[in-house]
């Protein structure tokens, strides 16, 4: 029997102490969004594009519209966001920084709250990066910072006509039996110096993403910084750089360049409820 008062697994429920750390978190933060000149948004909870967002479409919770085309809860901010500024919006502002406080909902009854980004028209992957770290240091956290490039995967799956399944699916053991030395190496990397020390050992046609990715990691000013050039995301739309942030098993964020409607673009997403499982103990 389910009573009225159980609320889904999955769901949210705050009150008290954890419901005034929440707001206050996200105060905090949005401050420092306004402070570097983004200005907030919030979307519909209903969208026709997540499809186009989410790798896994079985974690959408899905049903029809009043003309029967598909609609799905918000899974994911990032493409409704741009599309809605640039296309619905692009009349009435040409503003191109903008962030939300929103939940996101998955199959068959998760939402997690957020609190996120979109630097529209925008290219320089440092300036998000260097964002997330300000944040990170303001809320007096130090976790990992993981920095990827997404081409590189898929260019190591082309050089050793491998499938991309081994690289998304993180199946080192199958990776290592190749017995490739240059491969070896570099899912050995684990810093900057590692990253240098591989550069000059790998095929050409790797090369300038792994130095793309190097310069890039060099111009963020951060302490913890892990480099994972093989590491494969589950987000469709990121096109190059990016990364997430970690600490204790759980994912804080999720960021990098991607490209929606033609427009190259940079973002992120915080997960309001892992953050505070960090800062509140």
């Amino acid at each position: 029997m389910i009573f009225e008062h159980e609320i889904p697994k999955g769901s949210r429920l705050y009150f008290g102490k954890l419901a005034k750390a929440k707001r206050r978190l996200e105060n905090s933060v949005c401050e420092i969004l306004e402070k570097n000149g983004f200005e907030e948004i919030l979307t519909p909870n209903f969208s026709y594009s997540q499809h186009q967002a989410i790798e896994n479409e079985r974690k959408l919770i899905k049903f029809s519209d009043e003309d029967n085309e598909q609609v799905s809860l918000r899974a994911d901010s990032t493409l409704d966001v741009v599309r809605i500024i640039t296309k619905r919006l692009g009349r009435t502002t040409n503003h191109r920084k903008w962030f939300y406080v929103q939940p996101v909902f998955s199959y068959p009854s998760k939402e997690d709250y957020q609190i996120g980004c979109e630097w529209i028209e925008h290219g320089d992957i440092s300036d998000i990066l260097n964002l997330t770290a300000e944040i990170l240091k303001a809320l007096k956290i130090e976790p990992i910072l993981q920095i990827s490039n997404i081409n590189i995967p898929k260019l190591v799956s082309t050089e050793l006509n491998i499938s991309i399944n081994l690289l998304k699916n993180g199946e080192i053991s199958e990776l290592i039996k190749l017995d490739c030395d240059w491969l070896d190496k570099l899912l050995r990397v684990s810093n900057i110096k590692s990253l240098e020390d591989v550069i000059s050992i790998v095929p050409n046609n790797l090369k300038n993403e792994l130095e793309k990715l190097l310069k890039k990691a060099k111009e963020v000013n951060y302490s913890n910084i892990v480099i994972a050039p093989l590491y494969y995301g589950s987000l469709k739309y990121y096109n190059d750089i990016y990364y997430r942030v970690i600490q204790d098993n759980l994912v804080i964020c999720n960021g990098g360049m991607y490209e929606a409607e033609g427009i190259s673009s940079l973002g992120f997403a915080l997960y309001t409820d892992n953050l505070l499982k960090i800062t509140e103990g």
